[in-house]
């Protein structure tokens, strides 16, 4: 490292430390003269560090909005993949970070070049985080949907129904929600004229196109109940409703968001709805909770536990 490079960099670090220096401060700590504190301060300039100069009493040298760190060079999908990062952190996704993911995004905004900077305020605005995600969406495919979202632009693409059906959707987007395992679009779909949610993994990345046709912001759902409650009911054969006897601050810290539904009883139990596919899912899911339970509904449900009670019974005369 050359010495004026050893100086810049003391000089950035003296910068950073205080909110405002006067040239001949500046000159001393470095031990050089106020003319070559000025080349170093364009250096720095040169480099993509807002320094600021005033003159007069009370003038000298500050740094200005993202000066704090140095300037930050990122393609669209690195910046989409960041934020994506820091998003779903600061909902929760990672215990302990929320507030340094929060603080992140705001810098991270300052430093990103005006160009991308729109592209990390759309999916800020778009994404609601509610869980980790693990099913993988492409980031060209997300950035598409979130600044639809943003834009208030009509959205098209190919989409791929649980069954397997495929069909062309034109939707109003409105809100990306991050749930358990999977991507979400909660949309009005104009052909069928209600709200849907839409599965990202679905969503044929190539087909998705936000045209420039804006449409009104209309009243919508909120985003996270609306598709905890598909999520719960739609896609399952079978929807339970159960009385835990434990407090719902303890049930839920043990039953994720995506999982169920909790609601407080009032008397030290509380309720939980959930869904499956089967029946002995069902069962097996209660009992891994440890707690005492009765089921309410369904009826097939109910007579599935006294079976199986049975059973139990028996291999342990």
């Amino acid at each position: 490292m050359t010495d004026t490079t050893a100086r810049v960099l003391q000089l950035l670090g003296l910068l950073q430390g205080r909110a405002m220096w006067t040239g001949p401060e500046l000159a001393d700590r470095l031990g050089v003269t106020t003319r070559s504190v000025r080349r170093d301060v364009e250096r720095l300039r040169q480099l993509g560090y807002p320094v600021r100069a005033s003159t007069g009493v009370g003038g000298g040298y500050q740094l200005g909005a993202g000066g704090k760190l140095p300037p930050l060079l990122l393609d669209p999908e690195e910046a989409v993949a960041v934020t994506v990062s820091l998003r779903l952190a600061a909902g929760g996704s990672v215990t302990g970070v929320e507030e340094s993911a929060l603080r992140a995004l705001a810098k991270l905004d300052q430093v990103l070049p005006a160009a991308l900077r729109s592209e990390v305020e759309a999916i800020s605005q778009a994404v609601v985080a509610v869980a980790g995600v693990s099913a993988p969406v492409e980031a060209r495919l997300l950035s598409t949907v979130a600044r639809a979202c943003r834009d208030h632009v009509l959205l098209d693409f190919a989409y791929r129904a649980r069954d397997g059906a495929e069909s062309t959707r034109r939707v109003e987007p409105y809100r990306v929600v991050a749930m358990g395992r999977r991507w979400y679009l909660l949309a009005l779909d104009l052909e069928r004229d209600d709200w849907r949610s839409f599965r990202l993994d679905r969503v044929e990345p190539a087909s998705a196109h936000a045209t420039t046709l804006r449409f009104p912001p209309r009243p919508a759902p909120d985003p996270v109940e609306y598709v905890r409650e598909s999520v719960l009911r739609s896609p399952y054969r079978y929807v339970a409703r159960l009385r835990l006897h434990a407090p719902l601050d303890e049930m839920a810290a043990r039953v994720p968001q995506n999982a169920g539904l909790l609601t407080d009883l009032g008397d030290g139990t509380c309720q939980l709805e959930t869904g499956a596919e089967t029946l002995d899912y069902l069962v097996g899911e209660t009992l891994w909770l440890d707690v005492a339970f009765e089921v309410l509904d369904p009826p097939e449900l109910r007579d599935r536990v006294r079976e199986l009670g049975g059973r139990l019974r028996a291999a342990v005369p």
